[in-house]
């Protein structure tokens, strides 16, 4: 060592110093909080240091994990009685392989606890679910005029899905029926002896011209005057003859038609010209429904739910709430956003303007306060997006920004309404959560123009719901879960018997997997993650509760943390 030159020793110093530095920045880097999703929002606590750093533990690559654990919702869920009993669990890290699920279970977690110990109805649901994804956005709609119908005469719909053969029957030949219905006591005598009517399929001229002669006909004599005056009414003729089937749909359906007409309750409902209109304006979405008895039956549950729910929401009417039905899917997705969705209803045309252009408004979303200022000058944000490689704010999705900024109709809807900009800085902690939210936000861009539409023309109505977050979440779900159902009865295989028990019993839960059945069909063929959830049931209820849990589990981060070994050793020290 004693022939070793100046120089040599030098250089073996810098290099010791250059050592020392890197380890100092690591050392850094890992033990002060990064600027996280929750960075400034929650008093700070006492933040997890791993005592044990080894070589495995400092990698060069991926810091994802190691920032999500040095965030102030981490700290607070490590800190939990209830997460740590999760996590410490064996089966958590499959579990937590399925992020999506996780927030979205968090939403019933009683409903799932249960289900994930019956792994056969969970995977029936899930595959009714899948069905329901599958549907066109044109069966969506005609849908959606339907379960429109069947709230607004949701005590008719509940009566007649106790007869469900006789329905599927009704909706086949809407129009004659309610031409027979219009004079209950010849159609009560018609139903009590179907048989007797079922020549008339051939000719329906020969049963106007025995109803007018009905003293004299057996099986109408006893009620002559209402068989004539049934003879009488040309428009219930007309009808009648324009579908002379309906007569040999009665005979067909004998026994059906018979139960229905001794049921009091629902022989009333067949009097409701409302339900009939209803049934011939909807004609195709009813008989798909009837093909199913069961569908049939969830969905009038559904309907009839939401026509509870939808009285007990101040402010909601008709029109908000077929708005809500033909947009279901991105409405249930942002009903688990109350606070951002408040923020949407109160501003939607600039915010239909915003979700137009999906990158830059997500970027806009999770830095709001970057772009709060252009609240006093929205034509600057135009010259600014234009400009948007050069933009600190703006420049990570600069092309994006730009066909925002060429967009005249989005940057005239801006100009309009730049309270939007303060209303994104005011609401950033949700709007944050809202653009980590991938599933919500996708579904609110890709249905941007009719939803927006929708709550633009019903703004009172959809402002008002935004102030109940549980009664928005309930009647979104409900109607989200008629879709499903709807399209489960048009498929060729239906609902099968236990998917149907399920439903009945976890209709919530139901509506959850109809968001994002993917999500859902890779954790029911995952073993190990259900029998994670139902052996840890109560700790996960307890979670649930607490809105900083499904925000960690939204977290990109979240799966691989739960296979990281200094994960582990957090959940043990604490």
């Amino acid at each position: 060592m004693a022939d070793i030159s100046n120089a040599t020793k030098m250089g073996v110093a810098a290099t010791g110093l250059l050592a020392l530095l890197a380890i100092s920045a690591v050392a850094v880097g890992t033990f002060l909080p990064p600027n996280g999703l929750s960075s400034g929002t929650i008093a700070p606590v006492d933040r997890y240091r791993d005592s044990q750093v080894g070589s495995e533990d400092i990698t060069l690559g991926d810091q994802t994990v190691p920032q999500l654990m040095q965030t102030d919702i981490f700290d607070l869920m490590v800190n939990d009685p209830s997460f740590r009993a999760f996590a410490s669990s064996p089966g958590f890290a499959a579990l937590a392989q399925h992020p999506q699920a996780l927030a979205a279970m968090a939403q019933d977690p009683q409903a799932f606890a249960a289900l994930a110990r019956e792994p056969q109805a969970f995977a029936a649901l899930v595959q009714s679910a899948q069905a329901a994804d599958a549907q066109s956005f044109a069966a969506q709609g005609v849908n959606a005029q339907a379960f429109a119908a069947m709230v607004q005469n949701a005590q008719a719909f509940n009566a007649l899905a106790q007869h469900p053969q006789a329905f599927a029957a009704l909706a086949q030949h809407p129009q004659a029926f309610a031409a027979l219905a219009r004079h209950p006591q010849a159609f009560a005598a018609m139903l009590n002896n179907p048989q007797a009517f079922a020549a008339y399929g051939r000719d329906a001229q020969a049963f106007a011209a025995a109803s007018r002669d009905a003293q004299n006909q057996a099986a109408m004599s006893a009620n002559a005057q209402a068989f004539q005056a049934l003879g009488r009414d040309a428009q219930a003729m007309s009808a009648l003859s324009a579908d002379a089937q309906a007569f040999a749909a009665l005979n067909q359906n004998a026994q059906a038609f018979q139960a229905l007409g001794r049921d009091a309750q629902a022989f009333a409902a067949l009097q409701s010209a409302a339900a009939f209109q209803a049934l011939s304006a909807n004609a195709q979405a009813f008989q798909a429904l009837a093909q199913d008895a069961r569908s049939f039956a969830a969905a009038v549950q559904s309907a009839q739910s939401f026509a509870a729910q939808s009285r007990d929401a101040q402010g909601f009417n008709a029109a908000a709430g077929l708005a809500l039905a033909q947009n279901a899917q991105a409405f249930a997705a942002l009903s688990q956003h109350p606070q951002a969705f408040a923020a949407l209803a109160q501003h939607p045309q600039a915010f239909a303007a915003l979700a137009r252009h999906p990158q830059a408004f997500a970027a806009m979303a999770n830095n709001p306060q970057a772009f709060a200022s252009y609240a006093r000058d929205a034509q600057a944000f135009a010259a600014a997006s234009r400009d948007a490689q050069n933009q600190a704010a703006m420049q990570a999705n600069a092309q994006a920004f730009q066909a925002l900024g060429r967009d005249a109709q989005a940057i005239a809807a801006l100009r309009a309404d730049a309270q939007a900009f303060s209303a994104l800085a005011s609401n950033a902690q949700a709007f944050q959560a809202l653009s980590r939210d991938v599933q919500a936000f996708e579904a609110m861009a890709a249905n941007n123009a009719q939803m927006f539409a929708a709550m633009n023309q019903n703004a009172q109505a959809f402002q008002a719901l935004a102030r109940d977050a549980d009664a928005f979440q309930a009647l979104a779900f409900n109607a989200q879960a008629f879709q499903a159902q709807a399209a489960i009865a048009a498929s060729a295989n239906g609902l099968n018997a236990q998917a149907f028990a399920a439903m009945s019993r976890y209709p919530q839960a139901f509506a959850a997997m109809s968001q994002n059945p993917q999500a859902f069909a890779a954790l029911a063929s995952n073993a190990q993650a259900l029998q994670a959830l139902a052996r840890n049931a109560q700790a996960f209820v307890a979670l649930a509760n607490s809105p900083h849990f499904a925000a960690l589990a939204r977290e990109p981060a979240f799966a691989a943390m739960a296979r990281d070994a200094s994960f582990a050793r957090a959940i043990q020290a604490n």
